[in-house]
């Protein structure tokens, strides 16, 4: 059995040999695991340079609007010509869209001939309409007229460039072809306009081929893995509104609250835990199903702006939320039959939370700290999504590469140029991706850190008031979880570094061999049988339950760390083995404590994700320039951080729980099995009838 830990107690040797009564958890603290938090120091410097690179490469337009055939970002305002408001990227000549479209063409839809448009056009019901390029050579019509002009100026052309035109080499190009505002795209959605065709013919315009295959190639364009992903990364930054009300401001209210009543309601709380988190599990699911249209008319449309009601245009985001509507619904029914089946535990939960309610009663600035760390990381996250978006849209306007032949008209050196067809697209090094999975890495990393320092304060706060007996006395200090807040900040900054280190680390391993595995699933077959499947699960789940440890054990160690002052492994060390001592006495009670927890956890982000919902449903995210392309990833990103925040001020009951628990080990195992500081209360919920006739007497 480990040695006395006297200093945990307050009793500490004097330089003359003699045992001294001394301060609450004080002794002779040192700085521990210092090389890591100068590790930390050097990763937050290069997280400054790597967001650096970000906010100067980056523009996160390009995550919404396309490039013209001049490499122009389109709405872009510095542009030449200037595209202010024209954010609609359009697809001049039919023929070449045609062309990137046929099976085993050369040509691709990123060289055909594009312009930005303010919107789509469509063809005229009794005669023939023209786009032409941006206004430049002999054409003297400022942009504003042109857009007046719907962007037709065919009249003013000469005989040479009417030619040209009719040849589809432009600076004029027929509208056959009727087209919507998909994604800030005019994708074409039906064969040819038959008047609009016939008027062409008649002018002696060449043969434009009206195959239903120049529907599917802008489709495919627009609904590609990584168009897609760039949406996603654009909905974040239209959204930024709905995720500081949804995912900073609500949960902290919401956490308020919930202290609030454990403090005063402590024995109703587990049983309105419970019943709120089914409800807002199951309205969480059926916003899901009403945005996958499954139920309802509701369905998120790709279509920008008004449309034909007749037009259907379809969006690989449907399908994405159709995937998480089906994952939500089993999620539902598991978390609804294990509330249902932890219904009989509930009186010991609120024994547990009872220990913790008496705390924070007594301290009552635990209520009020997880402000701080919910400051530090409001502000913290502001500037990494920022980061983020930039580094996601980050990378050089470069000029295809292609061998494609091409002719049309240049309106400033006036003859037809044969030249440099190919069109613009933006070239993402290896660099960027390794520049984001850094950046992302360091979010998590700094957001586990952010908790462990939040956790270990707590923790020093609670074991000051255990190891004085439960009474507010003098060894207490003023103000104690400022006390802890300075004992932390003084020596433990690299025992928490290390510890969130170990859980990104982890986490990260996780998700790069996860990453692997559905790679090898997609590329070969070896999996498909039944062992296959198995083993597949069988890995899955063990990487979860290592997770699972090392968080659990991280927790513990923070609060020995807060206790005794060790290094992160050492207190991991005691911590592990004064639970393993006491693993019958405090794990009945201790695990449907954090069942609890966790449950009101959700609760919170839970409410985050439905109001998230309900703000994303109105017309300013439906339509028009801040349409969003699904409220998937916002809601999931309010979820998130709904239960970030709400981690921060359950650390508080949680904490205090666990400290108290493990204070009351050692404090057993000081006294030979004998608690001396334990409230009536604790000796009681941890069933020790000799303990609390002792007490008693």
């Amino acid at each position: 059995m480990r040695g006395p830990l006297g200093a945990v107690i307050g009793r500490y040797p004097s330089s003359d040999g003699t045992t001294e009564l001394g301060g609450v958890i004080k002794h002779n603290r040192k700085c521990r695991d210092v090389a890591f938090l100068v590790i930390f120091i050097a990763f937050w410097v290069a997280m400054i340079v790597n967001s650096s690179f970000g906010f100067n490469q980056g523009n996160p337009l390009r995550l919404t609007y396309g490039l013209d055939y001049k490499g122009n970002l389109c709405g872009d305002k510095h542009a030449h010509p200037g595209l202010r408001k024209l954010e609609l990227k359009y697809w001049l000549n039919p023929n070449q869209v045609y062309q990137s479209g046929v099976k085993d063409s050369q040509f691709k839809l990123s060289n055909a001939r594009s312009i930005c448009l303010w919107d789509c056009p469509i063809p005229s019901e009794d005669s023939l309409n023209w786009v032409c390029d941006y206004p430049e050579g002999d054409i003297r019509l400022s942009m504003r007229d042109w857009i007046n002009r719907n962007y037709d100026y065919y009249e003013f052309l000469t005989p040479e460039m009417r030619n040209t035109s009719l040849q589809l080499q432009g600076p004029c190009y027929p509208v056959i072809f009727p087209s919507v505002n998909v994604y800030w795209s005019c994708q074409f959605i039906a064969r040819a306009s038959n008047t609009s065709l016939r008027h062409w013919q008649q002018m002696g315009g060449v043969n434009i081929n009206e195959d239903i295959v120049i529907d599917k190639s802008i489709h495919r364009s627009i609904n590609s893995r990584s168009s897609v992903l760039k949406r996603y990364m654009a909905d974040i930054g239209k959204s930024w509104p709905v995720l500081i009300v949804c995912g900073g401001l609500l949960p902290l209210f919401l956490s308020v609250i919930w202290l609030l009543m454990i403090r005063h309601f402590v024995a109703a709380m587990p049983w309105i835990t419970v019943a709120l988190f089914n409800i807002l599990i199951i309205m969480v699911t059926m916003f899901y199903y009403l945005k996958a249209g499954w139920i309802g008319n509701d369905a998120i449309s790709p279509i920008i702006g008004e449309h034909d009601p007749y037009i259907n245009v379809f969006g690989r985001e449907l399908n994405h939320l159709r995937v998480v509507a089906i994952l939500m619904t089993f999620v539902m029914v598991v978390s609804v039959l294990t509330s249902i089946a932890i219904i009989r535990r509930i009186l010991m939960a609120t024994s547990v939370l009872k220990v913790a309610a008496k705390v924070i009663g007594e301290v009552q600035a635990l209520i009020i700290f997880p402000v701080i760390p919910y400051a530090i990381l409001a502000i913290f996250y502001m500037f990494w999504t920022s980061a983020a978006l930039h580094l996601f849209s980050s990378g050089q306007v470069v000029k295809n590469n292609c061998n494609t032949n091409c002719c049309a008209f240049d309106l400033v050196a006036k003859k037809v140029n044969c030249d440099g067809c190919c069109g613009y697209s933006i070239h993402y090094t290896p660099h960027i991706a390794i520049a984001i999975f850094f950046h992302l890495f360091g979010g998590y990393w700094a957001t586990q850190f952010f908790i462990a320092c939040s956790s270990t304060v707590i923790a020093g706060s609670v074991a000051s008031y255990y190891w004085a007996g439960g009474e507010t006395s003098p060894e207490i200090p003023f103000l104690p979880v400022f006390v802890s807040m300075k004992r932390l900040i003084r020596y433990n900054l690299g025992s928490v570094t290390l510890g969130s280190l170990v859980v990104s680390f982890v986490e990260s391993i996780r998700f790069i061999l996860e990453s692997i595995r559905r790679k090898l699933k997609v590329s070969s077959t070896t999996s498909d049988g039944w062992f296959g499947r198995m083993g597949d699960h069988t890995s899955q789940g063990c990487l979860r339950c290592v997770e699972w440890t090392i968080k659990s054990v991280n927790r513990n160690a923070y609060i020995m760390i807060a206790i005794t002052g060790k290094s992160f492994f050492k207190a991991s060390e005691i911590a592990t083995e004064l639970i393993m001592n006491n693993i019958l006495r405090i794990g009945k009670v201790n695990v449907i404590g954090d069942v609890i927890l966790f449950l009101g956890k959700l609760c919170v982000s839970l409410s985050s994700a439905v109001f998230g919902f309900l703000m994303l449903d109105t017309h300013k995210y439906r339509a028009a320039h801040d349409k969003i392309s699904s409220p998937l990833l916002p809601v999931l990103i309010c979820w998130a951080l709904g239960y970030v925040v709400a981690t921060l001020f359950f650390a508080v009951v949680e904490m205090s729980i666990d400290t108290i628990i493990l204070s009351f080990c050692q404090d057993s195992e000081e006294h030979q099995g004998t608690a001396q500081y334990a409230l009536p209360l604790l000796i009681e919920t941890l069933g020790d009838p000799n303990e609390m006739q002792r007490l008693t007497q």
